[in-house]
């Protein structure tokens, strides 16, 4: 999982309860001790600085993960129906995909210069599509921007792709263009090659967007929300009352999704 130190940047103001659920999220989600929410596990993250991890191991210069330790903590009402209340559900909303009244929503944080977000996306991402095509499931993405101006940039760019309803292809081809290891230099020109790709119609207006200072507001918004949670790392996932961390195999979100159905 990638993480750096974020760039400042505003907090959205919270109800005191949300706060304090926040705080929560920071000390069971995302404890150093990777403990057990609400008995299902919460799984370690891969380093940062490490080549990006092969399906059935990782590389030479990747971290392998430990198992996840459990804690005699009991489960915790509140943090569950935090969690369960994070998906937005907008039938508008051009940055998901599945029905509205799917069982299960995924939300997932990612930044598009984070090289295992990238290996999430073109590795587990497609092998989930099942569980939306049937109804199941339902992904809502959310944008933490961790690496500066072109994670922003890129950002906003996929936003101007989804005004067009281009989101998901603009992010496909973003990720399939990405290095085995390290951050992407994504330029307005390579921005632009992007849309391509990923069949913007209207090129010019696409552009014109890449201006568009209340998509960037967005973009800001969405990292704030996620640093207010305490997420400092990407990708980062919370499904149903679940939250996994890092570019973990398609086997650990099934599992995960499984349990949430039977819920």
């Amino acid at each position: 999982m990638s993480s750096t130190q974020p760039s400042p940047a505003a907090p959205q103001p919270q109800a005191p309860g949300r706060r304090r659920t926040g705080r929560l999220v920071v000390a069971w989600v995302l404890s150093v001790g990777l403990a057990f929410l609400l008995g299902m596990q919460v799984r370690p993250a891969v380093q940062p600085d490490a080549a990006a991890p092969a399906p059935a191991a990782p590389t030479s210069g990747a971290a392998q993960p430990e198992p996840a330790a459990s804690t005699s903590a009991q489960p915790n009402p509140e943090l569950e129906k935090f969690l369960l209340d994070l998906p937005r559900r907008d039938a508008a909303d051009a940055l998901a995909m599945g029905s509205v009244d799917a069982k299960v929503v995924m939300t997932n944080w990612s930044d598009y210069r984070c090289p295992f977000c990238a290996v999430w996306h073109q590795r587990t991402l497609p092998d989930l599509q099942k569980y939306v095509d049937d109804g199941s499931l339902r992904i809502e993405f959310r944008d933490l921007a961790l690496f500066g101006e072109q994670s922003e940039g890129t950002a906003v760019a996929a936003r101007a792709a989804g005004r067009q309803g281009k989101f998901w292809e603009f992010q496909e081809a973003v990720f399939a263009a990405a290095p085995p290891s390290g951050h992407p230099d994504i330029q307005r020109p390579n921005l632009i090659e992007f849309a391509r790709t990923a069949g913007v119609p209207d090129l010019a207006a696409f552009e014109t967007s890449l201006d568009d200072a209340a998509l960037l507001e967005a973009v800001r918004a969405d990292s704030a929300e996620a640093r207010q949670l305490g997420i400092s790392g990407t990708p980062f996932f919370v499904v149903g009352g679940q939250a996994l961390s890092g570019a973990q195999p398609t086997e650990s979100f099934e599992t995960v999704i499984a349990a949430e159905l039977a819920r």
